[in-house]
């Protein structure tokens, strides 16, 4: 099978907007509401009002940072701050603004060429979600019996389903009984608050997949797919697939999968997935004996995080690179932290070093990079619920010199094709010094990272195919031009925890 994937994807810049967290706007009415007070620590339950009009307002600095793709955390009707509980497909929480916000959102991002990428949550509900409450209410009775995975004795024994949990569910849920049985349906990792919807009725998976194509025809340019490999069946997503692509040709399929997936990335299921295999290599490589590894692991994909040396980095990437087709390796959904782990500056002890070298080598590495809102500015946070904090708007609380990092990280991205579109080659990887080549065309860029602690001086192999007297421009803070000697950076000094961008002339 021939594969595609959207051609803007390898161009786009991504920032994953929390809507609860990220800006209020005083329009969508959550102002008459009780909620927490926005510089207060986030908590499990809380709501700080946040919504869509504010993201809307807010693109004017988005575009200024280099972003040109936005990912958002669940927009639909829920009773979750978090929103993955959702209870109604068809309509945007009305705490968010409703359609009429996602709608503005859409058309103003649109009008300066971002894209707008929800997040689908299509293997469990809420509570609130009507078919399941329907058979809350009318227990056998109800036609939807087969939209979730019920207790057939249950029903049978007209004995209660518990969707909230009396303390003798809760003691059967600690002993391990399964909600199955426990409760009387089936919860997402025996979560009462999530019923795992049966993706084998036809009647769900219709509805399901008109859902997806509904939002894509209302302006939205793809979906991430929340825990996609928990509906085991290569046939919805291949249909899913059709009827979104359908829609919108360029729309982007991007699955929560945290290790391999292969199985899902053969061109007739997703076009990508978040590359947390890679933020994974980072955060060992950049934060080194930095890391926080008791809170790092608390996120469920991270349970083997070490720290590594530049030969085990080089190791992890050069194995991520030849995973997948290099269409798809192109397409790449990266990152370096998301909702579900503790941010990357707190996960390398409050090293913002570490942080800006493991940007610099996200937006020069293959797939489309993607900024958790607030790392730019330094936003900390360990695991759920304090990596969701809100955004602190008042500038006195930035890191300046990180966001300016940022910027110009995303800027060198957007002047220099190669790092977007090129092949990729290994140069270096020994003493704590990593360094790569981004080729396309006439275009080359050598990227060098020291993540040790102490300076480095080497000498840099060019790669194969360029003059080896080449001169190399500085093109990341403009330093003095540098001139190849028989195929040779020779003496090329790097500072403690620093990166270099060097383009070849001519």
């Amino acid at each position: 099978m021939t594969i595609t994937t959207p051609d803007w994807v390898q161009d786009a810049v991504f920032y994953q907007i929390f809507p609860d967290r990220f800006a209020r706007s005083g329009r969508a009415g959550a102002d008459g509401l009780r909620l927490e007070p926005w510089d207060a620590p986030p908590t499990y339950h809380g709501f700080k009002g946040g919504d869509l009009f504010g993201v809307a307002d807010r693109l004017d600095y988005l575009q200024d940072l280099g972003v040109t793709a936005l990912y958002l955390n669940p927009i639909f009707a829920s009773a979750a701050n978090h929103r993955y509980h959702t209870y109604d497909y068809h309509h945007v929480d009305p705490v968010l603004g409703g359609d009429a916000a996602l709608r503005e959102l859409i058309d103003r991002a649109h009008a300066r060429g971002m894209r707008v990428v929800p997040d689908g949550v299509f293997n469990h509900t809420g509570r609130g979600f009507w078919q399941f409450h329907h058979t809350l209410e009318n227990g056998a009775a109800s036609p939807y019996l087969d939209w979730f995975h019920f207790d057939p004795d249950r029903l049978r024994d007209r004995r209660q389903i518990v969707a909230y949990p009396d303390p003798g569910s809760e003691q059967a849920l600690a002993g391990g009984a399964g909600s199955l049985r426990a409760l009387g349906y089936q919860a997402w990792w025996d979560l009462p608050a999530l019923p795992k919807l049966d993706t084998r009725t036809p009647a769900v998976r219709e509805f399901l997949w008109d859902v997806a194509r509904r939002w894509i025809e209302f302006g939205c340019d793809g979906w991430r797919l929340d825990v996609p490999q928990e509906i085991d069946d290569d046939g919805f997503w291949r249909e899913f697939r059709r009827r979104v692509k359908d829609a919108d040709p360029d729309a982007y399929i991007v699955g929560e999968i945290w290790d391999e997936a292969g199985r899902w990335l053969r061109g007739d299921q997703f076009d990508a997935v978040m590359n947390y295999p890679v933020a994974q290599a980072c955060l060992g490589f950049f934060g080194g004996d930095r890391l926080d590894l008791a809170e790092t692991r608390r996120a469920g994909g991270y349970r083997d995080l070490q720290p590594l040396d530049a030969a085990g980095f080089a190791a992890r990437i050069d194995a991520e690179l030849g995973r997948y087709d290099p269409r798809v390796t192109q397409s790449q959904f990266n990152l370096l932290g998301s909702h579900d782990t503790p941010r990357f500056v707190t996960s390398v002890g409050g090293d913002r070093a570490a942080l800006r070298l493991a940007t610099l080598f996200l937006f020069a590495y293959p797939g489309a990079p993607c900024i958790y809102y607030g790392d730019e500015i330094g936003l900390a946070g360990g695991h759920d619920p304090h990596c969701r904090g809100a955004f602190p708007w008042d500038e006195t609380a930035w890191d300046h010199e990180l966001h300016a990092h940022v910027r110009r990280c995303a800027a060198l991205r957007r002047d220099h094709p190669a790092l977007r579109r090129g092949t990729y080659h290994r140069l270096y990887a020994q003493d704590g010094v990593y360094g790569f080549a981004r080729r396309l065309g006439d275009e080359t860029l050598l990227v060098v990272l020291n993540a040790a602690t102490a300076a480095r001086t080497i000498d840099l192999p060019l790669p194969a195919g360029v003059r080896p007297d080449a001169v190399l421009a500085d093109v990341l803070d403009g330093g003095a031009p540098t001139v190849a000697v028989a195929g040779i950076v020779p003496g090329l000094r790097l500072a403690p925890r620093s990166g270099v961008v060097l383009k070849v002339a001519g």
